[in-house]
């Protein structure tokens, strides 16, 4: 068994967060910053599923290959993750018990418990989120969020479920099973490691406000200590993508900006 040292460790990390999560948490303080510099919160929006193209097919595959190339990060987690285990010929490295996906409990390994797991999760930060996003709003410290900016295609609602569960698998993935893992190697406690990684989580919403940063801290902090009792990150992956879902699919088929006008 290969066990990497701290150096190569904190090294991977970087790689991993600048490839992904990271690099968006970095643009999101850039872009909030440009907005506050521009006009108060209040007045600003954050649009989040944007049209790419004005042509139907041109922007049908942009969104797609934006879907897949957010999921190349999270391969190269299960890679760095199945990497450490001692390869068992004619075993494939993405099942068996020392799998990164059985690792993670990313698998299907118990899905009527991790759906149920799921939708109580989704209602358990889903409506507290509506309430919160209000008062951010009341209080001017909250942009108008759009969820969905895609013209009505055939192909609008199954891409917005689709890029739902892409950020559903990138951000659990990423910032609960493979950043509480590896913290868990630099020998920090549990606390600290869900501390920073929930302040991740708010940092890279902050585009659309700090109303949005504090929903989703809180957000991390439930998920990750969820995380730490059942070493299963797919309940946490079917909550944020119903969430998302409704979110965007609802928008697009109903809503207008909620505080906008």
């Amino acid at each position: 068994m290969l066990v990497p040292s701290r150096r190569r460790l904190t090294f991977e990390v970087c790689i991993v967060l600048g490839l992904s999560l990271g690099q968006s948490a970095v643009y999101s303080v850039v872009q909030l910053l440009d907005k506050m510099t521009r006009a108060p919160l209040a007045e600003g929006t954050s649009t989040l599923n944007r049209s790419q193209s004005t042509r139907e097919y041109f922007d049908l595959t942009y969104q797609l290959l934006d879907i897949i190339f957010a999921l190349v990060p999270v391969l190269l987690v299960l890679y760095f993750l199945t990497g450490q285990r001692q390869a068992v010929p004619g075993q494939p490295l993405t099942t068996g018990p020392g799998s990164a996906f059985a690792r993670l409990g990313f698998n299907f390994e118990r899905p009527g418990r991790d759906l149920v797991q799921g939708l109580g999760l989704a209602a358990l930060i889903g409506i507290p989120s509506l309430g919160l996003y209000a008062a951010g709003r009341a209080l001017g410290i909250t942009t108008a969020i759009i969820p969905s900016a895609l013209d009505a295609y055939w192909w609008t609602v199954p891409v917005l479920i689709l890029s739902a569960i892409r950020h559903g698998i990138v951000e659990e993935v990423i910032v609960v099973g493979y950043l509480l893992d590896r913290f868990g190697k630099f020998g920090w406690s549990v606390p600290v490691s869900i501390a920073v990684s929930s302040v991740l989580r708010g940092s890279y919403h902050l585009y659309q406000g700090f109303g949005p940063f504090i929903g989703n801290m809180v957000m991390g902090i439930v998920f990750a200590w969820i995380y730490t009792r059942t070493k299963r990150v797919m309940p946490l992956v079917i909550a944020h993508a119903l969430l998302d879902i409704v979110a965007f699919v609802g928008f697009s088929l109903f809503g207008k900006a909620v505080g906008l006008g």
